[in-house]
This record gives C-alpha cells, sequence and structure tokens, in this order.
C-alpha cells in the first residue's frame, strides 16, 4: 500500500464590476488614487478594479457576492474605501479556510491612460492580499473604444482569483 500526498484545494474565480464617471475629481483605482481624474460613481469611492478583485475571490469562494456582503444601503457607510471593503473580504476569505495565491486583472478604460500607475496599482493589491507582487497581474485595455468605457464615461474591471484552502471552518 503507498501513501498519497494529499492536494491542495485550489479554486478560480471570475468577476467584472463597472462604474460610471461622477461629477467629483479623485479617481480611486486598484487601491491608488488619480487625484486629477474624475472619481468613479459609487455607494463607496467606486473603485471598480478592487471591486472586481474582491467579487472574484468572494466567488472562487463560494461565499456571495460583494453586495451580499456589503449592501449599497444604510448598512455600508457611503463613501467607504474600496481597499477598507477588500481587506475585509481577505479576513472573511481565511476565516473560512481560503487564502488568495494569484490575481489576474484586467481595467478597461478609454481615459485616463493607466499605463503609468499600473504598477503602483499592481503593489498596492498585492499588500491587500498579502501576496508578492509577482503574484499579481494588472493590465489595461482601451476595449477598442466601444461603449460607455470606450467614450470615457465609464471603468469597467476584470478579474481572475486563485484561492487555497488553508483549513478553517469551511
Amino acid at each position: 500500500m503507498t501513501a498519497t500526498t494529499p492536494r491542495a484545494e485550489i479554486r478560480t474565480g471570475f468577476a467584472s464590476d463597472a462604474h460610471a464617471f461622477g461629477p467629483d475629481d479623485g479617481l480611486w483605482l486598484g487601491g491608488v488614487e488619480l487625484p486629477q481624474a474624475p472619481r468613479l460613481f459609487g455607494h463607496s469611492d467606486g473603485d471598480a478594479v478592487l471591486h472586481a478583485v474582491a467579487g472574484a475571490l468572494l466567488g472562487a469562494a463560494a461565499l456571495g457576492d460583494l453586495g451580499s456582503v456589503y449592501p449599497a444601503d444604510e448598512r455600508t457607510r457611503r463613501g467607504v474605501a474600496s481597499s477598507e471593503l477588500l481587506q475585509g473580504i481577505v479576513a472573511r476569505l481565511a476565516a473560512a479556510g481560503w487564502r488568495p495565491l494569484a490575481l489576474d486583472v484586467t481595467i478597461v478604460a478609454g481615459r485616463p491612460r493607466l499605463g503609468a500607475h499600473l504598477p503602483a496599482m499592481r503593489t498596492r493589491i498585492a499588500a491587500l492580499l498579502g501576496l508578492e507582487d509577482g503574484s499579481v497581474s494588472v493590465k489595461a485595455s482601451t476595449g477598442n473604444l466601444g461603449g460607455d468605457v470606450g467614450a470615457g464615461r465609464a471603468i469597467a474591471a476584470d478579474a481572475v482569483a486563485t484561492i487555497e484552502r488553508t483549513g478553517g471552518d469551511a
């Protein structure tokens, strides 16, 4: 009889999020502020990137969606930083016995130009997830300038998260 090594349980989740631009300045994207760009409209700071990341993590762990954890009503503080919401999601995953392994994000935006900000977003997201920078990819696309995103009226983000079981209550 041969002993087998237990395989780590690994899951993958996907999520998308999009927000239209609002009237104020101070865009938060990927946990980084771009102060000269228009702010995204939302109950929180509108960071579509961190919302997609949170949704992908929740989906991978089968723990619901961002709106069920943080409803856009009086139960969630208006204007809350999305980084604070993501930290809560990471804690929820840990309590359920999961930890992030890797993340891939694509931001789709006709404006502003994001290339110079991508390394800072990568570093910030990695820190929020407790990962090395090399385990996080953040890319940007204009989406071929189609729809509200291409017209510069909104920003969208897609995220794929890989998590592994660490133990816990799940």
